[in-house]
């Protein structure tokens, strides 16, 4: 009888084994099925993206810089822009209050003038009748939360003015140090943004400085074009300081994207690449570097036109990409803005800006200067009426002002987490 119980409890320590065993090869089966699944959804993803290049260019950083034929670009997988005879310059550009080259006289407007480039240009440029593409890597697909949202920013990451209820002040994470000006009709905008390499403490967090051209209402209908430069270590794999562009007409739900990772933006130059490393960075107390970021509507065709420094015009957003901006932006917003995710339940130390607050001044704060907007008339103007706008200022701050040099300027950034600002 012993034997007989023996006998039966190793014949069902067999089975249970074999049926463990049988459970485990179906889950490493179920695993290998949905990665190859994912796998393969990834590679159609880059497939689609990057284009087959004339010539291919490793930059320091790491990235790569595919040179693809104009034509090539992804912008042209929209349906809409299959017949689309690209517009290789702009009808009317505005005509400015401030010559980016006379000499300066003020010590800080010297220290100022120093030249900017993307590390790639070290190494080669691109040919006539080609556009920088940095390539996409599967690495930087997978570190999004699906492929869909691959180059993608979350819903309503719009700084918002109006709502400045403190009750909503992390609702969504995000936290902005703005200037801004709403109440007309607004054809463009100008700014030249001091360029830093802020810190960021968690991969899933960024920080950028951009300025913003906006129409229609915060809903669900918000239409954005965007400009900068960020950091973001989750869309790039890396905490290079890059300059960046992204565009929406629905606020940021299925339409609209990073660069040039999607069907949208048509570029026309050759010498900058959208995502790609800016060098050298401003340093505390050091030498400063700045961009310039002019966007402007064409009155005749309705694109708006994209302009970085005074020699590149990078290409447009053509206009029926967007409803209310297909006639002009209501609302132009200038400033920082970072991604707060409360990390072990504290505010993050993720830097805007340099990291310090605007009153340390030139050399420590980061600032934004001759700020202007583009009126009905196609004139750069000066901004009436600026408001500022942060959600706490103990934590990132914003401060104006006006001068010759400058014209409207304003210093802003902060350190995230400090004593004030837990």
């Amino acid at each position: 009888m012993a034997d007989d119980d023996g006998w039966r409890r190793r014949v069902f320590a067999v089975a249970l084994f074999l049926w463990g065993l049988t459970l485990s090869v179906s889950c490493v089966a179920l695993r290998l099925e949905v990665g190859s699944k994912q796998t393969l959804e990834v590679q159609k993803h880059l497939k689609r993206l990057n284009k087959t290049p004339v010539k291919s260019i490793q930059s320091p950083d790491g990235d790569i810089i595919d040179c693809i034929r104009i034509t090539d670009q992804p912008a042209f997988d929209h349906p809409y822009l299959k017949d689309h005879k690209i517009q290789l310059r702009p009808n009317y550009h505005p005509e400015g209050l401030f010559d980016e080259n006379k000499v300066a006289s003020t010590p800080a407007a010297k220290e100022r003038v120093n030249p900017i480039n993307q590390l790639w240009h070290q190494i080669g440029k691109c040919p006539e009748n080609t556009i920088p593409v940095r390539r996409t890597k599967s690495d930087d697909v997978l570190r999004a939360s699906s492929v869909k949202r691959y180059g993608r920013k979350k819903h309503r990451a719009i700084p918002q003015p109006r709502s400045a209820n403190p009750d909503l002040v992390n609702q969504n994470g995000h936290q902005h140090a703005i200037a801004y000006v709403e109440g007309d009709k607004y054809y463009g905008a100008k700014a030249t943004i001091n360029v830093w390499e802020p810190k960021i403490q968690q991969s899933n967090e960024f920080s950028l400085s951009q300025l913003w051209i906006l129409g229609g209402s915060f809903g669900e209908d918000l239409n954005s074009i965007e400009a900068g430069w960020q950091v973001s270590p989750d869309l790039y794999g890396d905490n290079n300081t890059r300059l960046f562009t992204y565009w929406t007409s629905d606020a940021y739900q299925a339409t609209g994207c990073y660069n040039l990772l999607c069907s949208g933006f048509i570029q026309i130059n050759n010498e900058i690449a959208m995502g790609a490393s800016i060098s050298p960075i401003s340093a505390y107390r050091s030498s400063q570097y700045d961009i310039s970021i002019l966007i402007w509507k064409d009155p005749n065709e309705g694109h708006w036109w994209m302009q970085f420094g005074n020699d590149y015009v990078l290409g447009y957003w053509p206009s029926f990409l967007f409803s209310y901006l297909s006639d002009s932006a209501s609302m132009i917003e200038w400033g920082g803005e970072v991604v707060n995710s409360q990390p072990d339940g504290e505010h993050t130390s993720t830097q805007m800006g340099s990291g310090h607050f605007p009153e340390e001044g030139f050399g420590k704060a980061s600032y934004f200067r001759n700020i202007q907007v583009v009126d009905g008339s196609n004139n750069l103007k000066v901004p009436k009426g600026i408001g500022t706008f942060t959600e706490q200022s103990n934590c990132y701050d914003i401060q104006t002002g006006n001068n010759g040099d400058w014209g409207h300027y304003f210093y802003y950034g902060g350190p995230g987490k400090n004593p004030s600002c837990l």
